[in-house]
């Protein structure tokens, strides 16, 4: 693994921001060619430790790998999300995911779809070492220093907080977790290092965390492709749900929502394609003049570009969680349960099928529906997700009545006919859970919900085509299969210091 084990002089930031740059550093740029711009020139000041941040950013979307379908952590989104039980394929169209789908990558060391979450979020924790460590030094304005420092502290927290969902057994509230986590480079050294615990990454991303929050409290931000202190209170939510610290996980999830107003209903059917929407806390906007076209999260989850996934494998809702909710649910309305979405016009080329989503629709450079073109803006964290979270927490708090003043509020955002929250117990969480379900659709959640809360992968009686799906139909909770392989890459150059998770 390149940047755990094996020296490598690169700065992938400095290969993928010509867009946001000035024109001074464009000269420099071409000057000195991205391969091999020295880690010591690429932090030598706070507008280069800008540059490596604002490049992290681009990164999320726009870094594409040795695959098409791997642009960044969109890609990852739409990993997490085809695992499970509620995003479907209705038929392979050209296979982008379908290895993914059938839980093969998952399980080949060698798969380049298994190697490429750990190669991506590795990069950005490189890059985020960079900036924590050179910033304190640099010469320039505090709150400047304060500002990419916090982002950094933000990038590395998120991306150790996703490799070990994917490449660790689950968290266990009330455990020890010391079972391996991840290697936990916190430094700019390249010696081979053992996999830390679980419990140890978990202690550093919540450092990280509450670093972020000091460094970006009072600063302000361009736009919301950045990190501020109420998306970094976002991160602390999600983390601490996972760890199953829920009266801190509401705390926080209620802290981060305020001043992001539930967008109304006529918003919500707009397409998910504008991050000015008030609800919106944390997400990126492609530009036309840096498009990755094919690569774009669009590309795959639009129902109106017109590319080959789109045409052959537009994206379904599982009938059985469609059908839990009421028509007057404005969820329930970008979904057609014919498939013929008329509204759109789509050219005959289009497959239709039952229960096809319109939740993203791709736009044009002025923001009108456009099936040309692939663009429209990515949600990486919206207030619905905090009310969520706020929600399940209190209940499984022992605070239900305060759980269902959160939950009904949500509730009737989506569907004004609402009438409040009637189950208890279990049955009342497994309903906060199913609005989790549906109001996330698409937005990379549902395979870590399934490990996070230890429940089998069950697709029967889905709408799933076998052949999509090459009949994987179950996976019983705990199986070994929930836990990525480590990629033989890392394993072959830390010469077996790092180990391999179970076969």
């Amino acid at each position: 693994m390149k940047f755990i084990n094996k020296k490598t002089i690169f700065l992938a930031a400095a290969s993928v921001v010509l867009s946001m740059v000035s024109s001074c550093e464009r000269d420099y740029l071409e000057t000195d060619p991205t391969d091999a711009v020295s880690e010591q020139l690429a932090s030598g000041s706070i507008e280069n430790l800008t540059t490596i941040i604002n490049g992290m950013h681009r990164n999320m979307h726009l870094r594409q790998n040795s695959s098409q379908g791997q642009n960044g952590n969109i890609g990852i989104m739409i990993y997490m999300d085809v695992m499970g039980e509620d995003l479907i394929f209705p038929a392979t169209g050209p296979n982008w995911y379908v290895s993914t789908i059938r839980w093969l990558d998952n399980a080949n060391a060698n798969s380049g779809n298994l190697f490429y979450p750990y190669d991506f979020y590795y990069e950005q924790i490189r890059m985020a070492n960079i900036v924590i460590i050179n910033a304190p030094t640099v010469p320039g304005d505090q709150a400047a220093k304060d500002k990419v420092m916090g982002e950094a502290h933000a990038f590395r927290a998120f991306s150790y907080y996703m490799l070990t969902q994917i490449y660790a057994n689950r968290y266990v509230a009330g455990g020890n977790n010391a079972q391996l986590g991840v290697p936990l480079r916190l430094d700019l050294t390249f010696d081979p290092i053992p996999r830390a615990s679980v419990e140890d990454v978990y202690t550093s991303i919540n450092n990280d965390l509450t670093a972020a929050f000091t460094l970006l409290s009072g600063k302000a931000r361009s736009n919301k492709s950045h990190f501020n202190a109420d998306v970094v209170k976002g991160l602390m939510a999600r983390v601490a749900l996972t760890q199953g610290k829920y009266p801190e996980a509401a705390t926080y999830a209620k802290e981060a929502r305020a001043g992001f107003a539930l967008m109304s209903n006529a918003t919500y059917k707009a397409g998910f394609n504008n991050y000015t929407n008030g609800e919106w806390m944390w997400g990126y906007k492609p530009l036309d003049t840096t498009s990755d076209y094919f690569g774009n999260y669009m590309a795959y989850m639009s129902r109106n570009y017109n590319s080959s996934q789109i045409r052959q494998a537009p994206k379904v809702v599982n009938k059985l969680l469609f059908n839990q909710f009421a028509a007057t649910d404005v969820r329930t309305q970008v979904i057609d349960p014919t498939g013929l979405h008329t509204s759109l016009n789509l050219p005959s080329t289009y497959l239709r099928v039952p229960y096809t989503s319109q939740k993203y629709l791709s736009v044009n450079g002025a923001g009108t529906v456009d099936n040309s073109v692939s663009l429209g803006d990515i949600p990486l964290m919206r207030s619905a997700e905090m009310y969520l979270i706020e929600a399940e927490a209190l209940a499984r708090a022992s605070r239900e009545a305060d759980s269902k003043i959160v939950f009904d509020q949500f509730e009737k955002n989506r569907n004004p006919s609402y009438a409040g929250a009637t189950t208890t117990g279990q049955a009342y969480i497994n309903e906060i859970l199913n609005s989790r379900r549906l109001e996330l659709w698409g937005e990379g959640f549902r395979f870590l919900d399934l490990k996070r809360l230890n429940l089998p992968l069950d697709r029967t009686g889905t709408n799933f085509a076998p052949v999509v799906i090459n009949n994987l139909v179950t996976v019983p909770a705990g199986d070994k299969r929930w836990t990525w392989l480590i990629p033989q890459s890392e394993i072959d150059a830390s010469k077996g210091l790092v180990k391999q998770n179970d076969l």
